[in-house]
């Protein structure tokens, strides 16, 4: 495989990662409207959607900001065009966290709305990251280089650790967990502060064999966002600790 992978489309060549990205986002909808249709939702149509809209909104906002951040000494020289551009699923999920909040808040739904899209989420994920392998060294996703076994040539001539490949096991692990807690008797929003516990924690540790630039005392935009995430939910780790106790 020549990263970064393109493909022909209607005689122009068009990167791989754009046609992944697509067919994640249509993906993840599909699957969310199916499981949908399967439960009882508290939340009713209308404040479903405006907190779609808000999570949509914060997502947009909070991958530029943390993807800005991620390289600080460059802030300065980013225009426009390069902010709107570049954007990590990390800040995503933050900046999506933060408008759900405030759409609710707004509209006054107090109901956890989060359950019903971690598969759709991770199936997501899972597809748009077979698209960022795909780029290689083109886009920053790629690990250091390293002398492990599972080490590749992503595209430079260096074997690097391939971190997208990591993370689509880690999301298979999460589905599988995900599956096996269907038919348990959990807190109403539990599911989804898991997913965002697990991922995060994920993401904090997988920072350290990825060539990042740090934000401050030597930890990088994301994984300050990811101690951000451990501190938001601290409740729900403490009643996690509580009950393996």
């Amino acid at each position: 495989m020549t990263f970064p992978y393109q493909i022909s489309l209607f005689g122009d060549k068009v990167y791989l990662h754009f046609f992944f990205e697509t067919v994640a986002f249509i993906v993840g909808v599909r699957l969310y409207y199916y499981l949908k249709k399967g439960i009882s939702d508290p939340i009713s149509d209308i404040n479903r959607l405006w907190i779609l809209l808000g999570a949509m909104l914060g997502a947009l906002i909070g991958s530029r900001l943390i993807a800005l951040l991620e390289t600080p000494s460059e802030i300065m020289h980013q225009t426009l065009l390069s902010i709107y551009q570049n954007k990590t699923v990390a800040g995503g999920f933050l900046g999506g966290l933060f408008g759900v909040e405030l759409i609710k808040k707004i509209i006054g739904v107090k109901t956890a709305s989060g359950d019903i899209y971690v598969i759709p989420i991770i199936v997501a994920l899972f597809i748009g990251r077979i698209g960022c392998f795909s780029m290689g060294t083109a886009e920053p996703t790629y690990g250091v280089e390293t002398s492990f076994i599972l080490g590749m040539d992503l595209g430079d001539g260096k074997l690097r650790h391939p971190v997208m490949l990591y993370e689509m096991l880690f999301l298979v692990l999460l589905f599988i967990l995900f599956q096996l807690l269907k038919n348990k008797t959990m807190v109403n929003g539990d599911r989804f502060k898991l997913f965002m516990l697990l991922y995060f924690s994920y993401r904090f540790l997988v920072e350290f064999i990825k060539p990042y630039h740090p934000l401050f005392l030597d930890l990088s935009s994301i994984q300050w966002s990811a101690l951000f995430v451990l501190v938001y939910y601290y409740k729900f780790i403490l009643r996690l600790i509580r009950y393996a106790q």
